[in-house]
């Protein structure tokens, strides 16, 4: 039997309340460099101390082992997605998270505006980081001028800065494409192709892209500094079963950046709108705490600093976290899980595969007797190490969500 079906034909309906917290890229090495302590370690976290002493730990594996997820696959695991076998576009996640309202079948780019020379050599794949308001005006422009590219309509939407999204709604069309984007400056923007040579959608959607750049590229022409773009992560929105129907709870997210709360929207959570720092997206988790079952909250800037190799801002970072924690904790959900997407260590300034700490409390979760929360204290916990897509169903479990299997 397929082990989702099982858990499926297992699954009750509860009252539990689930909450999952993800501080982006929160795992991290000890080195030398930073006194063999990471930035979970050396921060003072006397509330997620306390909440480790009724909680079990471990270690997650976000895809597999030695491979780095990009953040869409790290939160799909997360949510119990196998993320090898959905797969997400970059385009389709930035599309969602815009606001698009997605159809299947939909091909979406994530775009940003470059500057292109003479001879259509890129020499700024992000023009000069052009302000937002410079990029609603040419998307704008972009827009007005192309509907219709073939027998597909074209939605094109600003984002921030640089950074916009296409989409291609039409008959018969699928991704993945490869890249219209040389990746570094002085190359040429590559045709696409499809990834499937023998999928006639996707080598359908790759004409669509080179006749949107046939239209596009001259009313951009005579701007500056951006006069070209360049699309990646072309992909179609795939068929993904809805969280609520997976899981039976009804599912909220609570993040700022327009990524995540894409990724919370492709599999069916509602977004909460509004709340900044994480002490607002507490404070909102408390005041939406009867609307929902279950909610995703996304905290952003332990993965930016740890981008930055800013040692001292992720510990920093870590400690807002940790004061916050309380606003949340007076409406104590049943389960909690807080944990990364993924490892984003400050001496590799990037993601990582190194398995990245869980923590996971309930009343019958049991206490591993650690006295904190940090990778050291998570190695020795009684979760061990396992793949991050298992995570929700621990918490169904911790809720009390599983009938018995067998006799």
């Amino acid at each position: 039997m397929n082990l989702d079906a099982l858990y499926s034909e297992l699954t009750l309906k509860t009252k539990s309340k689930l909450v999952l917290l993800v501080m982006d890229g929160l795992g991290d090495l000890a080195t030398r460099q930073q006194k063999y302590l990471t930035p979970l370690e050396a921060a003072k976290t006397p509330n997620l101390d306390a909440l480790c002493k009724d909680s079990a730990q471990g270690r997650m594996i976000p895809v597999a082992p030695g491979i780095t997820p990009g953040s869409g696959p790290g939160h799909l695991a997360l949510f119990g997605y196998d993320p090898l076998e959905f797969q997400v576009g970059r385009g389709v996640i930035e599309a969602l998270g815009l606001g698009i309202e997605l159809k299947a079948g939909d091909v979406a780019a994530r775009a940003n505006f470059c500057t292109l020379d003479a001879k259509g050599i890129v020499t700024d794949r992000r023009a000069g980081r052009i302000e937002t308001e410079v990029c609603e005006s040419l998307c704008e422009l972009l827009s007005k001028k192309i509907k219709k590219v073939g027998d597909a309509q074209v939605i094109i939407k600003a984002g921030k800065g640089h950074r916009f999204v296409v989409l291609f709604r039409g008959p018969g069309l699928e991704g993945p494409l490869t890249d219209a984007d040389p990746h570094s400056e002085g190359k040429p923007i590559p045709k696409v192709q499809a990834v499937n040579a023998k999928s006639a959608k996707a080598k359908k959607a790759a004409k669509l892209v080179a006749g949107f750049y046939e239209q596009a590229l001259p009313l951009l022409a005579k701007k500056s500094p951006a006069n070209g773009f360049l699309m990646r992560g072309i992909a179609h929105q795939p068929e993904i079963p809805l969280f609520e129907d997976r899981y039976l709870l009804k599912p909220a997210c609570i993040a700022v950046y327009p990524m995540y709360k894409g990724l919370a929207q492709l599999v069916g959570m509602t977004k909460i709108e509004g709340p900044q720092t994480i002490a607002e997206q507490f404070q909102a988790y408390v005041d939406h705490h009867d609307e929902f079952d279950f909610f995703f909250i996304h905290y952003k800037y332990t993965d930016m600093y740890g981008e930055d190799g800013n040692f001292e801002a992720k510990k920093k970072a870590i400690e807002e976290f940790d004061t916050a924690l309380p606003i949340l904790l007076k409406k104590r959900p049943d389960v909690v899980a807080i944990t990364g997407d993924h490892s984003t260590p400050c001496p590799m300034k990037g993601h990582s595969w190194h398995p990245q700490p869980v923590m996971l409390n309930s009343e019958i979760s049991g206490s591993d007797k650690l006295p904190r929360f940090t990778e050291t204290e998570a190695n020795r916990g009684s979760l061990g190490v396992m793949e991050a897509k298992y995570l929700m169903r621990h918490m169904q479990a911790n809720a009390k969500m599983f009938d018995k299997f067998g006799a």
